[in-house]
Protein backbone atom coordinates (compact mmCIF):
# COMPACT_ATOMS: atom_id res chain seq x y z
CA UNK A 1 0.00 0.00 0.00
CA UNK A 2 1.46 3.47 -0.93
CA UNK A 3 1.77 5.84 2.29
CA UNK A 4 2.15 9.66 2.67
CA UNK A 5 3.81 11.11 5.54
CA UNK A 6 0.75 13.17 7.84
CA UNK A 7 1.26 14.88 11.28
CA UNK A 8 -0.04 15.69 14.31
CA UNK A 9 0.15 16.95 18.30
CA UNK A 10 2.62 13.89 18.25
CA UNK A 11 4.74 13.87 15.02
CA UNK A 12 4.64 12.56 12.04
CA UNK A 13 2.89 9.27 10.48
CA UNK A 14 2.09 7.22 7.46
CA UNK A 15 -1.54 7.14 6.30
CA UNK A 16 -2.25 5.01 3.13
CA UNK A 17 -1.96 7.83 0.40
CA UNK A 18 -5.62 7.81 -0.83
CA UNK A 19 -6.97 8.12 2.98
CA UNK A 20 -9.08 11.20 3.32
CA UNK A 21 -8.44 10.96 7.24
CA UNK A 22 -4.85 12.01 8.81
CA UNK A 23 -2.40 11.09 11.48
CA UNK A 24 -4.92 10.62 14.63
CA UNK A 25 -7.36 8.15 13.17
CA UNK A 26 -3.98 6.21 12.00
CA UNK A 27 -2.89 5.72 15.43
CA UNK A 28 -6.20 5.07 16.79
CA UNK A 29 -6.24 2.10 13.72
CA UNK A 30 -2.96 1.20 15.16
CA UNK A 31 -3.96 1.18 19.03
CA UNK A 32 -7.09 -0.87 18.57
CA UNK A 33 -6.89 -4.21 15.97
CA UNK A 34 -9.26 -5.30 18.17
CA UNK A 35 -12.62 -6.47 16.32
CA UNK A 36 -12.52 -5.45 12.89
CA UNK A 37 -16.12 -3.98 13.75
CA UNK A 38 -16.09 0.31 13.11
CA UNK A 39 -18.10 2.45 14.33
CA UNK A 40 -21.64 2.13 13.09
CA UNK A 41 -23.03 4.15 9.95
CA UNK A 42 -25.85 5.76 11.57
CA UNK A 43 -23.60 7.02 14.01
CA UNK A 44 -21.18 8.93 11.65
CA UNK A 45 -23.81 9.95 9.71
CA UNK A 46 -25.30 12.19 13.02
CA UNK A 47 -21.55 13.22 13.31
CA UNK A 48 -21.74 15.03 9.86
CA UNK A 49 -24.81 16.69 10.75
CA UNK A 50 -23.09 17.93 14.12
CA UNK A 51 -20.29 19.31 12.33
CA UNK A 52 -22.48 20.95 9.59
CA UNK A 53 -24.51 22.65 12.33
CA UNK A 54 -21.03 23.66 14.06
CA UNK A 55 -20.19 25.25 11.22
CA UNK A 56 -23.04 27.25 9.97
CA UNK A 57 -23.18 28.50 13.93
CA UNK A 58 -19.31 29.08 14.17
CA UNK A 59 -19.89 31.29 11.05
CA UNK A 60 -22.87 32.94 12.58
CA UNK A 61 -20.94 33.43 15.65
CA UNK A 62 -17.94 34.92 14.02
CA UNK A 63 -15.53 32.03 14.45
CA UNK A 64 -15.41 30.29 11.35
CA UNK A 65 -14.94 32.31 7.73
CA UNK A 66 -17.87 32.07 5.31
CA UNK A 67 -15.40 30.50 2.86
CA UNK A 68 -14.56 27.85 5.36
CA UNK A 69 -17.84 27.35 6.17
CA UNK A 70 -19.06 26.54 2.72
CA UNK A 71 -16.69 23.84 1.77
CA UNK A 72 -16.99 22.20 5.78
CA UNK A 73 -20.85 22.38 5.81
CA UNK A 74 -20.05 20.27 2.00
CA UNK A 75 -17.49 17.93 3.22
CA UNK A 76 -20.02 17.39 6.50
CA UNK A 77 -23.51 17.04 4.28
CA UNK A 78 -21.80 14.24 2.11
CA UNK A 79 -21.12 12.50 5.45
CA UNK A 80 -24.29 12.80 6.96
CA UNK A 81 -25.56 11.57 3.50
CA UNK A 82 -23.45 8.65 4.29
CA UNK A 83 -20.95 8.92 1.98
CA UNK A 84 -17.20 7.94 2.57
CA UNK A 85 -18.07 5.69 5.22
CA UNK A 86 -14.69 3.30 4.34
CA UNK A 87 -12.83 6.45 5.30
CA UNK A 88 -13.75 5.63 8.89
CA UNK A 89 -12.06 2.77 10.05
CA UNK A 90 -11.42 3.33 14.02
CA UNK A 91 -12.54 -0.22 16.01
CA UNK A 92 -15.83 -0.05 18.21
CA UNK A 93 -13.12 -0.74 20.77
CA UNK A 94 -11.21 2.27 21.20
CA UNK A 95 -10.84 5.42 23.92
CA UNK A 96 -14.09 5.42 25.91
CA UNK A 97 -14.64 8.95 25.03
CA UNK A 98 -14.87 8.13 21.43
CA UNK A 99 -11.74 10.73 20.83
CA UNK A 100 -10.46 8.86 18.18
CA UNK A 101 -13.63 8.81 16.49
CA UNK A 102 -14.23 12.43 16.54
CA UNK A 103 -10.99 13.08 15.04
CA UNK A 104 -11.41 10.90 12.72
CA UNK A 105 -14.16 12.59 11.22
CA UNK A 106 -13.05 16.05 12.04
CA UNK A 107 -10.08 14.62 9.80
CA UNK A 108 -12.11 13.21 7.15
CA UNK A 109 -13.85 16.88 6.56
CA UNK A 110 -11.08 18.83 6.63
CA UNK A 111 -9.09 16.78 4.61
CA UNK A 112 -12.36 16.50 2.50
CA UNK A 113 -13.22 20.34 2.47
CA UNK A 114 -9.78 21.29 1.02
CA UNK A 115 -10.22 18.42 -1.73
CA UNK A 116 -13.50 20.33 -2.85
CA UNK A 117 -11.83 23.95 -2.48
CA UNK A 118 -8.70 23.06 -4.69
CA UNK A 119 -11.07 21.50 -7.45
CA UNK A 120 -12.82 24.84 -8.08
CA UNK A 121 -9.64 26.75 -8.55
CA UNK A 122 -8.75 26.69 -11.55
CA UNK A 123 -4.80 25.83 -10.85
CA UNK A 124 -6.44 22.73 -8.59
CA UNK A 125 -4.59 23.91 -5.85
CA UNK A 126 -6.14 24.42 -2.12
CA UNK A 127 -5.64 27.85 -0.59
CA UNK A 128 -7.97 27.53 2.46
CA UNK A 129 -6.15 24.75 4.22
CA UNK A 130 -9.20 23.63 6.77
CA UNK A 131 -7.85 22.23 9.92
CA UNK A 132 -9.90 19.52 11.77
CA UNK A 133 -9.09 20.85 15.31
CA UNK A 134 -8.88 24.51 14.55
CA UNK A 135 -12.26 24.90 11.99
CA UNK A 136 -14.04 21.75 12.07
CA UNK A 137 -13.99 20.96 15.43
CA UNK A 138 -14.28 24.82 16.61
CA UNK A 139 -16.42 25.27 19.80
CA UNK A 140 -16.96 21.48 20.36
CA UNK A 141 -15.03 18.34 22.09
CA UNK A 142 -14.84 14.93 21.88
CA UNK A 143 -17.17 14.44 25.23
CA UNK A 144 -20.34 16.27 24.02
CA UNK A 145 -20.00 15.83 20.30
CA UNK A 146 -19.78 12.00 20.49
CA UNK A 147 -22.42 11.45 23.27
CA UNK A 148 -24.75 14.02 21.01
CA UNK A 149 -23.78 11.72 17.69
CA UNK A 150 -25.45 8.86 20.06
CA UNK A 151 -28.44 10.62 20.83
CA UNK A 152 -28.86 11.39 17.30
CA UNK A 153 -28.14 7.92 15.97
CA UNK A 154 -30.61 5.75 18.25
CA UNK A 155 -33.45 8.46 18.13
CA UNK A 156 -33.51 8.62 14.16
CA UNK A 157 -32.89 4.60 14.25
CA UNK A 158 -36.38 4.55 16.21
CA UNK A 159 -38.26 7.05 14.35
CA UNK A 160 -37.27 6.22 11.60
CA UNK A 161 -37.16 2.28 11.11
CA UNK A 162 -38.13 0.82 14.76
CA UNK A 163 -41.45 2.36 14.83
CA UNK A 164 -42.04 1.78 11.33
CA UNK A 165 -42.10 -2.08 11.85
CA UNK A 166 -43.34 -1.87 14.77
CA UNK A 167 -46.82 0.01 13.43
CA UNK A 168 -46.43 -3.24 10.70
CA UNK A 169 -46.06 -5.78 13.07
CA UNK A 170 -48.78 -4.19 15.17
CA UNK A 171 -51.36 -4.06 12.51
CA UNK A 172 -50.70 -7.54 11.59
CA UNK A 173 -51.74 -8.75 15.20
CA UNK A 174 -54.99 -6.89 15.14
CA UNK A 175 -56.07 -8.49 11.50
CA UNK A 176 -54.85 -11.92 12.82
CA UNK A 177 -57.02 -11.23 16.06
CA UNK A 178 -59.78 -10.10 13.71
CA UNK A 179 -59.97 -13.33 11.24
CA UNK A 180 -59.72 -15.61 14.01
CA UNK A 181 -62.57 -14.01 16.79
CA UNK A 182 -64.27 -16.88 15.85
CA UNK A 183 -61.91 -19.70 16.37
CA UNK A 184 -62.61 -21.45 19.68
CA UNK A 185 -59.69 -22.98 21.19
CA UNK A 186 -58.87 -24.41 25.06
CA UNK A 187 -56.87 -21.63 27.06
CA UNK A 188 -53.98 -23.03 28.88
CA UNK A 189 -52.41 -21.91 31.99
CA UNK A 190 -48.98 -23.38 33.64
CA UNK A 191 -49.26 -25.72 29.68
CA UNK A 192 -51.91 -27.17 30.75
CA UNK A 193 -55.72 -26.94 30.00
CA UNK A 194 -57.56 -24.05 31.24
CA UNK A 195 -60.76 -22.60 29.81
CA UNK A 196 -61.96 -22.19 26.63
CA UNK A 197 -61.24 -18.80 24.89
CA UNK A 198 -60.73 -17.90 20.68
CA UNK A 199 -58.20 -17.95 19.17
CA UNK A 200 -58.79 -14.22 18.01
CA UNK A 201 -59.03 -13.19 21.78
CA UNK A 202 -55.19 -14.28 22.44
CA UNK A 203 -54.05 -12.78 19.12
CA UNK A 204 -55.54 -9.83 20.52
CA UNK A 205 -53.31 -10.09 23.56
CA UNK A 206 -50.22 -10.12 21.68
CA UNK A 207 -51.48 -6.92 19.65
CA UNK A 208 -52.16 -5.24 22.61
CA UNK A 209 -48.55 -5.96 23.63
CA UNK A 210 -47.83 -4.37 20.38
CA UNK A 211 -49.51 -1.16 21.26
CA UNK A 212 -47.73 -0.51 24.83
CA UNK A 213 -44.35 -1.60 22.21
CA UNK A 214 -45.29 1.20 20.24
CA UNK A 215 -45.50 3.39 23.27
CA UNK A 216 -42.23 2.18 24.67
CA UNK A 217 -40.59 2.87 21.81
CA UNK A 218 -41.55 6.72 21.79
CA UNK A 219 -40.61 6.89 25.75
CA UNK A 220 -37.19 5.83 24.67
CA UNK A 221 -36.75 7.98 22.21
CA UNK A 222 -37.76 10.76 24.75
CA UNK A 223 -35.30 10.04 26.96
CA UNK A 224 -32.58 11.01 23.97
CA UNK A 225 -33.92 13.93 23.37
CA UNK A 226 -31.80 16.86 25.44
CA UNK A 227 -28.19 16.80 23.85
CA UNK A 228 -24.97 17.46 25.28
CA UNK A 229 -23.61 19.84 22.64
CA UNK A 230 -22.20 22.71 24.03
CA UNK A 231 -20.35 21.16 27.43
CA UNK A 232 -17.30 20.43 25.54
CA UNK A 233 -14.65 18.86 27.77
CA UNK A 234 -16.61 18.80 31.31
CA UNK A 235 -19.24 20.62 31.07
CA UNK A 236 -18.71 23.78 31.83
CA UNK A 237 -18.62 25.12 28.29
CA UNK A 238 -14.74 26.11 28.05
CA UNK A 239 -13.93 27.93 24.47
CA UNK A 240 -18.06 27.61 23.57
CA UNK A 241 -20.02 30.40 22.96
CA UNK A 242 -23.32 30.20 24.89
CA UNK A 243 -25.01 30.43 21.87
CA UNK A 244 -23.46 27.79 19.86
CA UNK A 245 -25.31 24.79 21.39
CA UNK A 246 -28.94 26.12 21.41
CA UNK A 247 -27.96 27.24 17.35
CA UNK A 248 -26.18 24.40 16.19
CA UNK A 249 -29.55 22.00 17.66
CA UNK A 250 -32.02 24.16 15.97
CA UNK A 251 -30.47 23.09 12.87
CA UNK A 252 -30.19 19.87 14.30
CA UNK A 253 -33.72 19.19 15.09
CA UNK A 254 -34.87 20.90 11.76
CA UNK A 255 -32.96 18.76 9.83
CA UNK A 256 -34.08 15.38 11.77
CA UNK A 257 -37.68 16.88 12.34
CA UNK A 258 -36.84 15.35 16.19
CA UNK A 259 -37.49 17.70 18.89
CA UNK A 260 -34.01 17.97 20.09
CA UNK A 261 -32.77 20.33 22.96
CA UNK A 262 -30.13 21.59 25.28
CA UNK A 263 -28.93 19.49 28.34
CA UNK A 264 -30.56 20.56 31.09
CA UNK A 265 -27.30 19.90 32.77
CA UNK A 266 -24.16 19.30 31.00
CA UNK A 267 -22.43 18.02 34.19
CA UNK A 268 -25.09 15.24 33.87
CA UNK A 269 -25.58 14.39 30.44
CA UNK A 270 -21.52 13.77 29.84
CA UNK A 271 -20.98 12.19 33.11
CA UNK A 272 -23.73 9.71 33.29
CA UNK A 273 -25.70 8.12 30.52
CA UNK A 274 -28.88 6.97 32.54
CA UNK A 275 -30.62 7.97 29.13
CA UNK A 276 -29.17 5.09 27.02
CA UNK A 277 -29.89 2.83 29.92
CA UNK A 278 -33.50 3.73 30.09
CA UNK A 279 -33.87 3.47 26.37
CA UNK A 280 -32.02 0.46 25.89
CA UNK A 281 -34.20 -0.90 29.09
CA UNK A 282 -37.19 -0.30 26.66
CA UNK A 283 -35.92 -2.10 23.89
CA UNK A 284 -35.33 -4.83 26.58
CA UNK A 285 -38.70 -4.68 27.88
CA UNK A 286 -40.06 -4.99 23.89
CA UNK A 287 -38.20 -7.85 23.43
CA UNK A 288 -39.80 -9.70 26.27
CA UNK A 289 -43.28 -9.32 24.63
CA UNK A 290 -41.51 -10.04 20.96
CA UNK A 291 -40.18 -13.43 22.71
CA UNK A 292 -43.30 -14.40 24.29
CA UNK A 293 -45.28 -14.00 21.22
CA UNK A 294 -43.24 -15.98 18.90
CA UNK A 295 -42.32 -18.68 21.75
CA UNK A 296 -46.64 -19.01 21.82
CA UNK A 297 -46.68 -19.13 18.19
CA UNK A 298 -44.25 -21.89 18.35
CA UNK A 299 -46.06 -23.67 20.58
CA UNK A 300 -49.37 -23.53 18.94
CA UNK A 301 -48.46 -24.39 15.92
CA UNK A 302 -46.15 -27.55 17.51
CA UNK A 303 -47.01 -30.76 15.82
CA UNK A 304 -48.55 -30.03 13.21
CA UNK A 305 -50.12 -33.43 14.08
CA UNK A 306 -48.95 -34.97 17.11
CA UNK A 307 -48.83 -31.85 19.70
CA UNK A 308 -50.69 -28.79 20.03
CA UNK A 309 -51.16 -28.05 16.37
CA UNK A 310 -53.96 -25.26 16.46
CA UNK A 311 -52.39 -23.05 14.02
CA UNK A 312 -50.91 -23.49 10.66
CA UNK A 313 -46.79 -22.01 10.38
CA UNK A 314 -46.53 -20.87 6.53
CA UNK A 315 -43.28 -23.68 5.20
CA UNK A 316 -40.16 -21.19 4.74
CA UNK A 317 -37.97 -23.89 4.80
CA UNK A 318 -36.93 -27.46 5.12
CA UNK A 319 -36.16 -28.24 8.77
CA UNK A 320 -34.28 -31.49 8.73
CA UNK A 321 -31.56 -32.59 6.22
CA UNK A 322 -32.83 -36.33 7.50
CA UNK A 323 -36.68 -36.30 7.94
CA UNK A 324 -38.28 -35.54 4.59
CA UNK A 325 -41.16 -33.07 5.11
CA UNK A 326 -40.43 -31.66 8.28
CA UNK A 327 -40.71 -28.04 8.70
CA UNK A 328 -39.74 -25.98 11.95
CA UNK A 329 -40.91 -22.94 13.07
CA UNK A 330 -37.46 -21.48 12.21
CA UNK A 331 -39.04 -17.30 12.45
CA UNK A 332 -39.66 -18.14 16.35
CA UNK A 333 -35.92 -19.08 16.66
CA UNK A 334 -35.01 -16.02 15.14
CA UNK A 335 -36.86 -13.57 16.11
CA UNK A 336 -36.16 -15.37 19.63
CA UNK A 337 -32.65 -15.35 19.16
CA UNK A 338 -32.83 -11.81 18.87
CA UNK A 339 -34.47 -10.85 22.03
CA UNK A 340 -32.16 -13.51 23.92
CA UNK A 341 -29.14 -11.23 22.10
CA UNK A 342 -31.31 -7.99 23.32
CA UNK A 343 -31.04 -9.34 26.87
CA UNK A 344 -27.50 -9.70 26.79
CA UNK A 345 -27.05 -6.62 25.40
CA UNK A 346 -29.01 -5.05 28.10
CA UNK A 347 -26.64 -6.22 30.77
CA UNK A 348 -24.02 -4.65 29.05
CA UNK A 349 -25.32 -1.41 28.21
CA UNK A 350 -26.34 -1.03 32.26
CA UNK A 351 -22.99 -1.74 33.34
CA UNK A 352 -21.29 0.28 30.86
CA UNK A 353 -23.97 3.23 31.71
CA UNK A 354 -23.24 2.38 35.90
CA UNK A 355 -19.18 3.23 34.96
CA UNK A 356 -19.26 6.57 34.58
CA UNK A 357 -16.88 8.20 36.52
CA UNK A 358 -16.48 11.25 37.45
CA UNK A 359 -16.88 13.84 35.17
CA UNK A 360 -17.11 11.41 31.82
CA UNK A 361 -18.39 8.08 31.17
CA UNK A 362 -15.70 6.39 29.32
CA UNK A 363 -17.86 3.46 27.96
CA UNK A 364 -19.64 5.36 25.35
CA UNK A 365 -18.71 3.63 21.95
CA UNK A 366 -19.44 0.46 23.55
CA UNK A 367 -23.05 1.69 24.34
CA UNK A 368 -23.39 3.55 21.20
CA UNK A 369 -22.28 0.05 19.29
CA UNK A 370 -24.50 -2.19 21.31
CA UNK A 371 -27.87 -0.08 21.21
CA UNK A 372 -27.88 0.43 17.63
CA UNK A 373 -27.23 -3.16 17.11
CA UNK A 374 -30.25 -4.03 19.64
CA UNK A 375 -32.09 -1.62 17.22
CA UNK A 376 -30.84 -3.09 13.83
CA UNK A 377 -31.55 -6.68 15.22
CA UNK A 378 -35.42 -5.92 16.39
CA UNK A 379 -35.99 -3.88 13.51
CA UNK A 380 -34.83 -6.28 10.86
CA UNK A 381 -36.48 -9.25 13.14
CA UNK A 382 -39.63 -7.72 13.07
CA UNK A 383 -39.89 -7.26 9.77
CA UNK A 384 -38.96 -10.77 8.46
CA UNK A 385 -41.29 -12.41 11.09
CA UNK A 386 -44.11 -10.28 10.35
CA UNK A 387 -43.81 -10.95 6.12
CA UNK A 388 -42.39 -14.47 6.81
CA UNK A 389 -44.48 -16.10 9.39
CA UNK A 390 -47.07 -13.64 10.53
CA UNK A 391 -48.88 -12.71 7.47
CA UNK A 392 -49.13 -16.25 6.22
CA UNK A 393 -50.64 -17.68 9.63
CA UNK A 394 -53.35 -19.79 9.43
CA UNK A 395 -55.88 -21.08 12.23
CA UNK A 396 -56.86 -24.88 12.21
CA UNK A 397 -60.52 -24.91 13.31
CA UNK A 398 -61.30 -28.39 13.48
CA UNK A 399 -58.34 -29.10 15.85
CA UNK A 400 -59.09 -26.43 18.02
CA UNK A 401 -62.68 -27.32 18.67
CA UNK A 402 -61.59 -31.09 19.40
CA UNK A 403 -59.13 -29.78 21.65
CA UNK A 404 -61.52 -28.26 23.35
CA UNK A 405 -64.13 -31.05 24.00
CA UNK A 406 -61.75 -33.71 25.16
CA UNK A 407 -60.32 -30.93 27.57
CA UNK A 408 -60.99 -31.58 31.39
CA UNK A 409 -61.84 -27.54 32.28
CA UNK A 410 -64.43 -28.18 30.39
CA UNK A 411 -66.30 -28.88 34.03
CA UNK A 412 -65.20 -25.54 35.41
CA UNK A 413 -68.30 -24.04 34.15
CA UNK A 414 -70.19 -27.11 35.83
CA UNK A 415 -68.94 -25.81 39.22
CA UNK A 416 -71.36 -23.15 40.37
CA UNK A 417 -74.28 -25.60 39.27
CA UNK A 418 -72.88 -28.97 40.83
CA UNK A 419 -70.24 -28.29 43.25
CA UNK A 420 -66.59 -28.18 43.20
CA UNK A 421 -66.18 -31.80 44.85
CA UNK A 422 -68.71 -32.92 42.00
CA UNK A 423 -66.91 -31.12 39.43
CA UNK A 424 -63.71 -32.95 40.33
CA UNK A 425 -65.11 -36.28 40.62
CA UNK A 426 -66.52 -35.71 36.48
CA UNK A 427 -63.45 -34.65 35.67
CA UNK A 428 -60.87 -37.84 37.09
CA UNK A 429 -63.69 -39.78 35.89
CA UNK A 430 -62.75 -38.05 32.33
CA UNK A 431 -59.17 -39.05 32.81
CA UNK A 432 -59.72 -42.50 33.70
CA UNK A 433 -62.09 -43.28 30.58
CA UNK A 434 -60.85 -40.93 28.00
CA UNK A 435 -64.44 -39.69 27.64
CA UNK A 436 -65.62 -36.25 26.84
CA UNK A 437 -67.09 -34.48 29.99
CA UNK A 438 -70.00 -33.48 28.21
CA UNK A 439 -70.14 -37.35 27.58
CA UNK A 440 -70.27 -37.86 31.21
CA UNK A 441 -72.46 -35.44 32.11
CA UNK A 442 -75.44 -36.53 29.77
CA UNK A 443 -74.77 -39.83 31.18
CA UNK A 444 -75.59 -38.99 34.72
CA UNK A 445 -77.52 -36.08 33.73
CA UNK A 446 -80.91 -37.57 35.78
CA UNK A 447 -78.39 -37.53 38.88
CA UNK A 448 -77.83 -33.86 38.19
CA UNK A 449 -80.86 -33.41 37.91
CA UNK A 450 -79.97 -31.38 34.89
CA UNK A 451 -81.56 -32.12 30.97
CA UNK A 452 -79.34 -32.31 27.96
CA UNK A 453 -80.00 -28.60 27.02
CA UNK A 454 -79.14 -27.70 30.23
CA UNK A 455 -75.83 -29.18 30.08
CA UNK A 456 -74.86 -28.16 26.66
CA UNK A 457 -75.63 -24.81 27.29
CA UNK A 458 -73.54 -24.51 30.16
CA UNK A 459 -70.23 -26.43 28.78
CA UNK A 460 -70.82 -24.11 25.48
CA UNK A 461 -67.36 -22.82 24.73
CA UNK A 462 -68.48 -19.65 23.08
CA UNK A 463 -70.46 -18.92 26.06
CA UNK A 464 -67.38 -19.61 28.80
CA UNK A 465 -65.10 -17.72 26.65
CA UNK A 466 -67.41 -14.75 26.85
CA UNK A 467 -68.80 -14.52 23.49
CA UNK A 468 -71.89 -15.82 23.50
Amino acid sequence: MKMRTESDSMGQMEVPINALYGASTQRAVLNFPISGIPMDRALIRAYGLIKLAAAEVNSELGLLSDEKREFITLAAKEIYDGQHYEQFPVDVYQTGSGTSTNMNVNEVIANRSNQISANTTKDGKNNLCVHPNDDVNQSQSSNDTFPTAIHIAISLKIKNELLHELELFHQALVQKSEAFKDVLKIGRTHLMDATPISLGQEFGGYAKQLQYAIQRSNKALDALLELPLGGTAVGTGLNCDKNFAPKAIQIISDTTEVKFKEAENHFEAQSAKDGLVECHGQLSTICTSLFKIANDIRLMGSGPRCSIGEIQLPATQPGSSIMPGKVNPVMSESLTMIAARVFGNQTTVTWAGANGHLELNTYMPLMAHTILESLQLITSGLKAFRENCLLGLEADPQRCESLIEYSLSMVTSLAPKIGYDLASEIAKESIATKRTVRDICIERMDALKMTAEEINTILDPAKMAGLA
